[in-house]
């Protein structure tokens, strides 16, 4: 079965190399990621344009509009990314650099941070991103639920807050990155009642393989299974890892074990292609 990863990283990023070392045990490079994704039938990954200062670290503040992936000199040819965005800079000079970002091929969508900076996603900050998305047919990703840094605000990365802006930008198509883990019976709403609406169920668990079947047993996951059961909308989720808070080939597998097999083309391959139609030259 082919795989699309939709949610990945490939950011110069302290803490993500901090986990692939100490945490989850990938090889957080462009060598890595071939060599991870070839060998569990991965054939595009969706970056989630991300970048940091010197000076604070992401969440940073100081990050320019619009954040791309600066992990290597060099950008493996099976990865597309979001352009990321830093509500602090979204001048007309930053606005004009995220209009041209969207015009190149490899730009997937948009991608906005909820928690990480301190602003709802109805915040009228965001109004000339949703109407450059509108204006690109650009799908914008909002994460959504724990944040990876204890100086994010959760109050601002619950998904309820989706739910305004997808019912004023019906043209545009949403996802909410994590399903809103922890808040999933939230996310299973939001993804039901509004038809522009998607999920993605990366980043749920971050660790190694050991990690993924240890979490998977007990009631660990109880919150996440009975979302999935009530939203009954298997159609509008998408398969991502968090790479590299996880490897691939394990996360694959834990997925395998939620999704029920008749939505397993839908969840790892079609819908992906559904919300981010920039990606149908990347194919093989």
């Amino acid at each position: 079965m082919k795989v699309i990863d939709a949610h990945i990283h490939f950011s110069d990023i302290k803490s993500f190399h901090q986990t692939a070392d100490e945490i989850s045990f990938v090889d957080y490079s462009y060598n890595g990621h071939q060599k991870e994704f070839q060998n569990a039938n991965v054939v595009l990954s969706i970056a989630m344009g991300l970048t940091e200062t010197d000076n604070m670290g992401f969440p940073d503040y100081e990050a320019r509009t619009p954040m791309g992936i600066d992990l290597e000199d060099k950008v493996p040819a099976n990865i597309v990314y979001c352009a990321g965005i830093n509500p602090y800079d979204l001048g007309e000079d930053a606005l004009k650099r995220l209009e041209d970002e969207l015009q190149k091929p490899a730009v997937a969508g948009i991608k906005i941070y909820l928690g990480y900076y301190p602003f709802y996603a109805y915040d009228e900050v965001y109004e000339p991103v949703y109407a450059l998305a509108e204006k690109y047919g650009a799908p914008v990703v909002f994460h959504t639920g724990d944040t990876y840094s204890e100086r994010g605000l959760l109050k601002y990365s619950h998904p309820l807050a989706i739910d305004e802006v997808a019912v004023k930008h019906r043209n545009i198509n949403f996802m909410m990155a994590h399903f809103g883990d922890p808040w999933t019976l939230t996310g299973a709403e939001i993804i039901y009642k509004n038809r522009n609406v998607y999920a993605d169920l990366s980043g749920i668990i971050v660790g190694t393989k050991e990690e993924l079947k240890k979490r998977s047993e007990g009631r660990f996951l109880d919150h996440l299974r009975h979302a999935l059961v009530f939203a009954d909308s298997y159609d509008k989720l998408l398969f991502g890892t968090d790479w590299p808070l996880a490897p691939v080939g394990p996360y694959i597998k834990f997925i395998k074990e939620l999704i029920p097999e008749e939505h397993h083309a839908d969840v790892f391959y079609n819908t992906a292609v559904k919300v981010f139609p920039k990606i149908k030259p990347f194919l093989p």
